[in-house]
C-alpha cells in the first residue's frame, strides 16, 4: 500500500534529494495522518460515548490533536519548499524541523490534559459501560496507528526526515494508550474495578514522556547539532583524496535543513606547489562535493612547509607535548618564526568538547613543557575546537 500510494503521488519519488520530492513525499504523509486520525476520532467519540469511557474519548481527542499535527506537517513541507529569498539566503528547509517541534508540543499539551481528566476520574470514578462496538473499534484503532506508523518509518527512511519520525513516535505512543484503553475497559467489565482513571493517567504518562523526548529530537538541529561523525570523515577523506592535499581541518558542516547543507574547510597543501594549480585542485573539489552530495562548500587554502626538516621535527615535537597534555587534542597550521633571541612556534591547538580545564591553562602548559624542551621556544597558540 505505502509503494502504491508513493507511487501515485510523489513524481520523481526515486530522486530524495530534491527539495520538491521531499515536499512531496511530506505532504503524503500529512494527507495520510489527516484521513486516518479524523476515521480514528470519529470512531473513537462513538465508542466513548457509548461506554462512558473517559480513556476512550481521550483518546479520541488526541487523535483529533494527531489530525492537527498532520496539517502542521503538510504546511511544514510545503513551507519548507520555498526557494531561497532576500530574507532567507539559506533557504527555509528549517521549518520542516519547526514543524516537527510543534507536533512535539501538541503531543505534551494532550498528555497535560488526558492526565488532569484522568485525575478527575480517580477522584470521582464513573461507570463504564462494556460494549462490543467498543472493542471492535479500539482493536481496529491499534491496526489503523500500526499501520500509520509503519508507513511514515517508511517515508522518514527514504527522505531521512526529522518530522516524519515525529509522526512514528506519536503513532505508536497513541497505539499504547489505545492499547492501555482496551485493557482497561476489558478489566473493568470483568472484575467490575473501574481502573479508568488509573489507565487513563498511566497513558498520559507515556504521552508526556513521548512528546518530552520528541522536543529534545528536534530542537537538536535548530540549535546546531554536528552532523553524522560517518558523513563528516567521508567529507574530509573526500578532500583528502585528491593530489596535493596533505591536511584538513577546520570542516565545519551547517544543517539549514534537509538537502540544504553548507560546509567550509581548510585544506593543507605543500607550500612549494605553485599557487596557482593549488587553487585549481581546490576549484575542482569544491564543484565535485557539490555535485556528489548537493553540499555547497567553500574551502580555504593553508599552504604549509612539508619537506624541511628542521620544521618537521619542530612541529612533531610539539605535536607530542600537546598528547602529553591529553592525547584526544591535535594540533594545525604550524609555523616557524627564528628570531635573534627566541623562536616562535605558532599554531592552533584543537580541544575536545569534555575537557574541563580552561583554554588559558591549556595554553600555559604547551607553553610550559615545550619551553622545558627549549628555553628558546616561544608559543603563539590559537585555541580552537573540533566540530564532528
Amino acid at each position: 500500500m505505502t509503494e502504491l500510494l508513493i507511487k501515485l503521488f510523489v513524481k520523481d519519488n526515486k530522486n530524495t534529494k530534491d527539495p520538491k520530492v521531499r515536499g512531496a513525499y511530506g505532504k503524503l504523509s500529512g494527507a495520510v495522518g489527516i484521513a486516518i486520525n479524523l476515521i480514528l476520532c470519529i470512531s473513537k467519540f462513538l465508542a466513548g460515548v457509548m461506554t462512558g469511557s473517559i480513556t476512550v474519548t481521550a483518546d479520541a481527542v488526541n487523535n483529533l490533536s494527531d489530525a492537527g499535527s498532520s496539517i502542521i506537517t503538510l504546511f511544514g513541507f510545503k513551507l519548507s519548499e520555498k526557494p531561497a529569498d532576500k530574507e532567507h539566503p539559506y533557504g527555509h528547509g528549517r521549518i520542516e524541523y519547526i514543524s516537527a517541534l510543534t507536533v512535539s508540543i501538541f503531543v505534551i499539551l494532550m498528555g497535560v490534559e488526558l492526565l488532569k481528566s484522568s485525575v478527575a476520574k480517580i477522584r470521582t470514578p464513573e461507570a463504564v459501560e462494556f460494549s462490543t462496538v467498543a472493542i471492535v473499534v479500539l482493536v481496529l484503532s491499534i491496526l489503523g496507528k500500526l499501520w500509520l506508523a509503519l508507513f511514515n518509518w517508511k517515508l522518514g527512511k527514504k527522505i531521512n526526515s526529522t518530522a516524519t519520525k515525529a509522526v512514528v513516535t506519536d503513532s505508536l505512543s497513541d497505539t499504547a494508550s489505545t492499547f492501555v484503553a482496551l485493557v482497561s475497559l476489558i478489566i473493568s467489565h470483568k472484575t467490575g474495578f473501574n481502573c479508568d482513571g488509573y489507565f487513563g493517567a498511566a497513558v498520559s504518562v507515556l504521552i508526556l514522556w513521548s512528546g518530552i523526548s520528541l522536543v529534545k529530537e528536534t530542537l537538536a538541529p535548530l540549535l546546531g547539532q554536528p552532523p553524522e561523525k560517518e558523513f563528516y570523515e567521508e567529507i574530509k577523506n573526500e578532500i583528502m583524496s585528491y593530489d596535493g592535499i596533505v591536511g584538513v581541518h577546520d570542516l565545519i558542516i551547517h544543517d539549514y535543513g534537509p538537502s540544504r547543507l553548507f560546509a567550509s574547510a581548510h585544506a593543507e597543501v605543500p607550500s612549494d606547489i605553485d599557487i596557482m594549480q593549488s587553487h585549481d585542485t581546490i576549484d575542482l573539489i569544491e564543484r565535485e562535493i557539490q555535485k556528489k552530495y548537493g553540499m555547497l562548500i567553500s574551502i580555504h587554502l593553508d599552504p604549509i612547509v612539508v619537506d624541511d626538516k628542521r620544521i618537521n621535527e619542530l612541529r612533531e615535537i610539539t605535536q607530542n607535548a600537546v598528547k602529553e597534555i591529553n592525547p584526544n587534542f591535535s594540533i594545525h597550521d604550524f609555523r616557524v618564526v627564528d628570531g635573534t633571541t627566541h623562536t616562535n612556534l605558532i599554531f592552533d591547538v584543537v580541544l575536545t568538547y569534555d575537557e574541563k580545564r580552561s583554554s588559558a591553562e591549556i595554553t600555559r602548559l604547551i607553553s610550559e613543557k615545550l619551553s622545558k624542551i627549549d628555553e628558546r621556544f616561544f608559543c603563539v597558540i590559537t585555541v580552537d575546537y573540533a566540530f564532528d
